[in-house]
């Protein structure tokens, strides 16, 4: 059985009234539209369906093209679209009775009313359907040098564009793939850009350990970034992306490709890129039918909170935060806040993340919930929490708590932050400030009750810098496990 794909970060969308708005001001589609209410019985196209060179310099004029060969390429684009989507209907060329070809001729096509008098659901599909044209041509290479060679009637060798088209198709799903994943990872309204080193670094299949890469591995980064350049020059036409492109004096030398940025070099000056709202649409849509797992910010909103809590596990925080204000919204604080504490329950792997999970959720109710939390301010999993947040909102009467009650609780958050985390430099900070905080911790630490104390403590080991302290912390694990196997 194959493997599933990973689940992808959860997404913000933008409502498909903005995403219609916002598609009819691409550069492309804009052009497609109005080429298409300029055509008329008298334009002419060829075997293709591509407009006749004679029409091709009126095209970039009504489009406010410069003239010239740059102007009619970006027309014949436009016209294109405008042909894929259903703008304008094209009537084949036809043989004429002394057996010349007449050219073929247009109408305007059922698409182009939808554009004013359609629903946004209408002109999104119009958008996506250009998208996948656009898509198409991003991964075919430049022919332009091999087009003038047929014209001219010289050989060519095909071998020699070093071209796989499979191979270039994938390589820019994954480019997309991997753009929409660390967009989302830095926060689910995508605002912040990707690098385009460190998008190509993430592309890379290798097998060598962690370390300096090798000059081959540096060689692929280079090239792949240059490929990234022309696909989101292509791309940002059709507002699936904002682009940034490679600074040209990195690119003055023709015989050598940008290498790797410097520490202290702006890195904006390799290239960055960022989802546009209608490319966080459009990818989410062709991930989710490719298999992924491609969730959005609300999806959980009207689940339980025992799906709420296990859903978010894994989100980014922000997406944390976007997921749990979502599920608040509309719900009475105390009703609430019994079910996100009943949830939070339990002695399994999960349980530590779903109660920290838990606690950031109660952080965002009032005192409305405080009912709540005194409830089960004698629970031995929950009752430290509780404590920590009346202790927070400055409630009357809250019960000291037991010292095995704090280190258990010390636990449990530290279990949930590893499994939330890894090995993050604010996990290694805290670690750091428990051991330098309690003198004894390590020895109270090693006989708290919890499934999890023995791999907290050799976690603590690896993560703290201090060799003495670290030793410590091993020999506090190897107690706990002696303890627990007992």
């Amino acid at each position: 059985m194959p493997a599933q794909p990973p689940a992808l970060p959860p997404v913000r969308l933008t409502s498909e009234a903005e995403l219609a708005r916002d598609a009819l001001a691409t550069p492309l589609l804009g052009r497609a539209v109005r080429l298409a209410r300029w055509a008329g019985p008298a334009t002419r196209v060829g075997a293709g369906g591509e407009l006749l060179d004679a029409h091709l310099p009126e095209a970039a004029k009504v489009l406010g093209l410069p003239a010239g060969d740059e102007g009619e390429a970006q027309a014949s684009e436009a016209w294109r679209i405008a042909v894929d989507t259903g703008l304008v209907t094209v009537e084949d060329p036809e043989e004429g009775d002394s057996g010349e070809e007449v050219p073929g001729t247009v109408e305007a096509g059922p698409e182009l009313g939808l554009v004013t008098g359609g629903s946004p659901q209408d002109v999104v599909g119009i958008w996506e359907a250009a998208l996948e044209t656009v898509l198409a041509d991003a991964a075919v290479p430049d022919l332009e040098g091999l087009v003038e060679a047929v014209e001219a009637g010289e050989e060519f060798d095909l071998d020699a564009l070093d071209w796989d088209p499979e191979g270039e198709e994938e390589l820019l799903d994954l480019a997309l793939t991997n753009l929409y994943a660390l967009t989302l990872t830095a926060g689910s309204a995508g605002q912040t850009p990707v690098p385009l080193p460190a998008l190509a670094a993430t592309m890379v299949a290798s097998d060598e350990p962690l370390g300096e890469p090798s000059d081959e591995v540096l060689e692929f980064v280079s090239d792949t970034m240059m490929r990234l350049d022309d696909y989101f020059r292509a791309l940002e036409l059709i507002g699936l992306v904002e682009f940034w492109p490679v600074d040209e004096e990195l690119m003055a030398d023709a015989d050598e490709e940008p290498g790797a940025p410097e520490p202290d070099e702006d890195i904006s000056r390799y290239g960055m890129v960022r989802l546009t709202a209608l490319g966080r649409h459009a990818l989410r849509l062709r991930l989710a039918e490719a298999g992924h797992e491609a969730p959005v910010v609300g999806d959980l909103a009207d689940k339980g909170a025992d799906a709420l809590l296990d859903g978010i596990a894994g989100y980014p925080q922000e997406a944390v935060r976007d997921e749990l204000a979502a599920w608040l919204a509309g719900r009475e604080a105390a009703v609430a806040a019994r079910e996100l504490l009943a949830a939070a329950r339990g002695a399994d792997e999960g349980a530590p993340l779903r109660r920290l999970r838990c606690q950031e959720a109660l952080s965002l109710v009032g005192l409305e919930a405080e009912g709540a939390l005194r409830e089960v301010l004698d629970d031995p999993e929950l009752g430290g929490l509780a404590r920590v947040w009346l202790a927070e909102r400055g409630a009357a009467d809250v019960p000291p708590p037991a010292q095995e009650l704090v280190f258990w609780l010390t636990v449990d958050t530290l279990t949930a932050q590893l499994a939330a985390e890894g090995n993050s430099e604010e996990l290694r900070a805290l670690v750091e400030g428990l051991a330098d905080q309690h003198s004894g911790f390590f020895e109270a630490a090693w006989r708290v009750d919890h499934p999890a104390t023995a791999d907290v403590l050799e976690a603590m080991g690896r993560l703290h810098p201090d060799r003495q302290v670290a030793k410590v912390a091993r020999k506090a694990a190897f107690k706990a496990r002696s303890r627990q196997g007992a």
